[in-house]
């Protein structure tokens, strides 16, 4: 048996033999071959391998483990599916008074932003809301995620990329502050009480650039509401700086921002912020969606959001396991969706947060080929356009820029120190798709591990061959893990069902537009909330939903959209 494992290493090791033109470039880019893994093979079903170095070596991601739950997460729920934000009401309603409370519940949007509070405020007006004697409460109980604002993965404390998740988001968490030295004026971007800003800036009459560019602050956390401490000198010929930073809690930005909006609009309200579970007898006023996830996990992917990952790992934890989400149900949820999709096999992975922030994440080059396979296999080009695009957008726009990798490339970068990986897909000059990984952890320096994957990028637009012919393994279904967590027993499966939201009207839709869903065989709903919607279905799998949807989108509306699936008592059809 020993013998015959040997062996079977043996033939791998000779069959998977690195092409001469890769061989060259590691040998010229001054890393050793023992801090690279490759893996690299024709996109899909083939199983020819093009080239493969110590690609079941144990590495740490960074963020190309994003990978791992943004498709997770699409598996689950589809590119179509919106975020909710619940707004409810408590108490009663009297000539556009409302004796109570104004509640919303948060299910980890993470794109909630004060670019919304218009529709949110106009949703509110419709309900005949004019003020509100009661609290805004909010309920943040979707996800059991603590208080702390950052990571506190580095000593960048403030930074955006620290950000930690929590399901009342609102502008990712970052608080905005406006410098515009010409006016000698400071000021916050969205209303927020719940952080002090204090100006200690000199101007000083030099040009603006280098230490007289950008203002320097601290932030003192000594009392109750956080105090930034703008300082140093600063020229007045510059123009506004945005100081862009975690700072506060984001439902209370969330908080001030709505009150403030409301107020905006003629609606005053009397009480303040209270945290609290939606009670029972609540009424349901209306449901604020997100774009759909494909757009998310697109900019999740292509700017290498930490945030939104993290708050895709607690959704799909929430969604596999139930409320309140953890990092431990999250972890396991994108294990679970991975394998039962037949998508990940045996091998090491630990996927801690799910964004790549973390040193204790770990995966080898041939597993995560694996997951990008099996991503192209099912979903083709609309996967691929997830990803950065070489030359266009994302992490690597400029890094392919003028070179004949640019429009051919569409990949997940990932970079810590002493980590430069990147992964994903190359399209040869012949009309190949290769999927590529390219993992580089060494001490030589990030811009040689660069340097390398680039020219190896390179040589593969040009490569003319087939790779070699790996017969197919079978796969273990144990994976090896080291991570120590909470083991979750999937819940009985719910009987759900699936809408499509055809359109929506200020009046009644007429009786043409109705006969026109009839004539295409669909059955229809018109549900009257802030105007008139038709709702289609339902239906009771996810794949009939999705048939309907494209004759929807052909014949009667292109922006049609499937809505959140719901349990079957609560569809009214």
């Amino acid at each position: 048996m020993k013998k015959s494992i040997v062996w079977f290493f043996v033939l791998t090791m000779y069959m998977y033999a690195l092409p001469a033109g890769i061989n060259h470039i590691i040998s010229k880019s001054g890393i050793p071959k023992k801090d690279i893994s490759i893996y690299i093979k024709e996109a899909g079903n083939s199983n020819r391998v093009a080239a493969a170095l110590n690609a079941e070596r144990v590495r740490t991601p960074a963020s190309v483990i994003k990978v791992m739950t943004i498709y997770a997460t699409l598996l689950k729920l589809g590119f179509d599916y919106r975020w909710p934000t619940k707004f409810y009401a408590a108490g009663q309603m009297k000539g556009g008074v409302l004796k109570g409370d104004l509640l919303v519940k948060g299910f980890g949007d993470p794109t909630l932003s004060d670019k919304d509070l218009p529709a949110i405020v106009t949703q509110i007006r419709a309900k005949g809301i004019r003020k509100i004697t009661g609290n805004i409460v909010i309920d943040r109980s979707y996800f059991n995620v603590g208080t702390k604002n950052n990571s506190g993965f580095d000593q960048h404390t403030y930074s955006p990329y620290n950000a930690m998740p929590d399901a009342m988001m609102f502008n990712e968490r970052v608080s905005t502050i406006c410098i515009t030295p010409r006016k000698n004026r400071v000021a916050k971007q969205v209303p927020d009480g719940s952080y002090n800003v204090v100006n200690h800036l000199k101007l000083v009459n030099k040009p603006c650039r280098g230490r007289y560019s950008w203002p320097s602050f601290k932030v003192d956390k000594s009392q109750e509401t956080p105090t930034v401490l703008l300082k140093g000198p600063i020229s007045k010929k510059c123009g506004t700086r945005k100081l862009c930073q975690v700072i506060t809690k984001p439902y209370k930005t969330f908080y001030y921002a709505l009150k403030d909006a409301l107020k905006q609009n003629g609606i005053s309200v009397n009480g303040t912020l209270r945290l609290n579970k939606i009670p029972k007898n609540a009424k349901e006023l209306f449901t604020h969606y997100s774009q759909p996830l494909e757009k998310i996990v697109s900019k999740t992917a292509k700017k290498s959001n930490n945030l939104y990952a993290r708050h895709l790992l607690l959704l799909l934890g929430a969604k596999m396991y139930g409320a309140p989400s953890t990092l431990s149900k999250g972890r396991q949820a994108v294990k679970y969706m991975l394998q039962s999709k037949g998508a990940l096999h045996g091998g090491t992975l630990h996927i801690d947060n799910g964004c790549g922030l973390s040193r204790s994440s770990k995966l080898t080059a041939k597993l995560l080929a694996e997951i990008l396979d099996d991503a192209y296999a099912r979903y083709g080009q609309r996967w691929m356009n997830t990803l950065s695009i070489a030359g266009v957008d994302g992490t690597i726009k400029r890094r392919f820029r003028g070179t004949v990798v640019r429009k051919r490339a569409w990949m997940k970068t990932g970079t810590l120190k002493r980590v430069k990986n990147i992964a994903g897909y190359v399209k040869s000059r012949n009309g190949r798709v290769y999927t590529t990984v390219i993992l580089v952890n060494t001490k030589k320096g990030r811009w040689k591990a660069a340097q390398l994957q680039n020219d190896i990028m390179k040589w593969l637009v040009t490569y003319k061959g087939r790779g070699t012919p790996i017969a197919k393994q079978e796969h273990s279904s144990t994976l090896v893990s080291t991570e120590k967590t909470e083991s979750y027993s999937l819940p009985q499966e719910q009987k759900v069902l699936y809408r499509i939201q055809a359109g929506s009207f200020s009046a009644p839709p007429n009786s043409f537009y109705l006969s026109n869903i009839l004539k295409l065989g669909l059955k229809y709903r018109i549900e009257k909330e802030n105007g008139y919607k038709i709702l289609i279905g339902p239906y009771s799998s996810e794949s009939a939903a999705r048939e309907s949807l494209k004759k929807v989108r052909e014949h009667l509306n292109s922006g049609a959209f499937l809505l959140p699936p719901v349990e079957n008592s609560e569809v009214g059809f």
